[in-house]
């Protein structure tokens, strides 16, 4: 037997003396876990953890081994609390998650409310959303929609949340820490780009572009090549068609969509501006009450944690863990704390499903704050 057999082989059984003490220590996890189903006490007692982790380091015969022991342990007892969470699930200890079932989501009889004017993409993700009989208006901000649903004068807001192309909306990701607001649905739908001008105009009269500051990052390229043009952001693509429409300023042009040049009387400039057929923008559909349907498969979360190595990581993997499929991850700054963020999570599942019950109560209970944006 060569030399490196021998070493493998002595690994493989040290290896399986770590299986076998690994489990050992599992059941008796469990056991402290029903003790704490019986005695409401807490899961995570993060100064027994911290005594542990300096101890076994202590045991350490060098630093490197101090640091594996420490991240080793730290591991396996993440785990540990892991497996707690599930038990504790199974015995419905976590509490409720404050969300209602509800078999679908009214499309009819309802008032909504969308940011722009008609024309607008946001518009047109209504209408895709929504059905024929409903009260709609429109107001200037992304802030003034979601004032009117929490202020219960609109029952529903049509929001854009990204753009496959120009990313997030940062905006509205700031708004939902700002309103108790829930998401209850989403609309994609597909962003073609024109550019729009007056009747008269050609392309070598534009000298200014209007647009909302996510259709002139949607089609920079486009933009480049004609550096000589002024790009001046607007609430939104169709106001800026409605702008270039009232001023009636031939060196003006608007990015926005064909059907807003068809309301407000403009002429197509230039077709495909976006220049990425797969162009699209993914809108939300806000509500004040707390629900989700029956077959909801998307949930949208937002967490903070300590400012400090790895706790991201012990965050997401309670997701990761339980199985879960994480389909986004967004970080945003928070207000008064310098250099550190809130994540906004979006991963597969409903919130009946055993897996997410398991991770939802882990990052609750390790988390500084979570909240569950929305199941739908």
């Amino acid at each position: 037997m060569t030399d490196l057999q021998q070493y493998r082989h002595e690994i493989d059984r040290i290896d399986n003396e770590i299986v076998r003490l690994f489990e050992e220590r599992m059941e008796v996890c469990e056991k402290v876990a029903r003790y704490k189903i019986q005695t409401g006490k807490q899961v995570l007692d993060p100064e027994r953890e911290k005594i542990k982790i300096d101890g076994v380091k202590a045991k350490a015969h060098t630093s490197f081994n101090a640091m594996g022991t420490g991240e080793l342990f730290k591991l396996i007892m993440a785990i540990s609390r892991k497996r707690q969470y599930q038990l504790l699930t199974q015995n419905g200890i976590g509490g409720s998650n404050g969300f209602e079932q509800i078999q679908e989501l009214p499309r009819e009889g309802v008032t909504v409310v969308f940011q722009g004017v008609e024309g607008a993409y946001s518009y047109g993700a209504m209408r895709a959303y929504f059905k024929e009989n409903i009260k709609s208006y429109h107001v200037k901000t992304f802030k003034d929609a979601m004032e009117e649903v929490s202020e219960g004068r609109a029952d529903y807001a049509v929001l854009p949340i990204e753009n496959s192309t120009a990313g997030i909306v940062a905006d509205i990701y700031d708004l939902l820490m700002e309103y108790q607001l829930y998401i209850a649905g989403e609309q994609i739908i597909r962003v073609e780009h024109v550019l729009l001008g007056l009747s008269n105009a050609q392309l070598e009269d534009i000298q200014t572009v209007y647009s909302h500051p996510q259709g002139l990052a949607q089609c920079k390229a486009f933009l480049d090549e004609h550096p000589c043009w002024k790009q001046v952001k607007a609430g939104n693509t169709a106001a800026s068609a409605k702008k270039v429409s009232e001023e009636q300023l031939v060196s003006q042009a608007a990015i926005a969509s064909r059907e807003a040049g068809e309301l407000f009387g403009l002429k197509v400039l230039a077709k495909n501006v976006c220049k990425n057929d797969g162009n699209a923008t993914r809108f939300i559909i806000l509500g004040r009450k707390p629900v989700y349907v029956k077959n909801a498969s998307r949930i949208s979360i937002c967490f903070e944690a300590e400012h400090e190595s790895g706790a991201l990581y012990n965050m997401l993997s309670h997701i990761i863990y339980n199985g879960l499929n994480m389909t986004k991850i967004e970080s945003r700054p928070i207000p008064d704390k310098n250099w550190q963020y809130r994540f906004f999570v979006d991963f597969d599942g409903n919130l009946q499903d055993s897996a997410v019950k398991n991770a939802l109560m882990g990052i609750r209970s390790e988390a500084n704050m979570l909240r569950i944006l929305g199941n739908y």
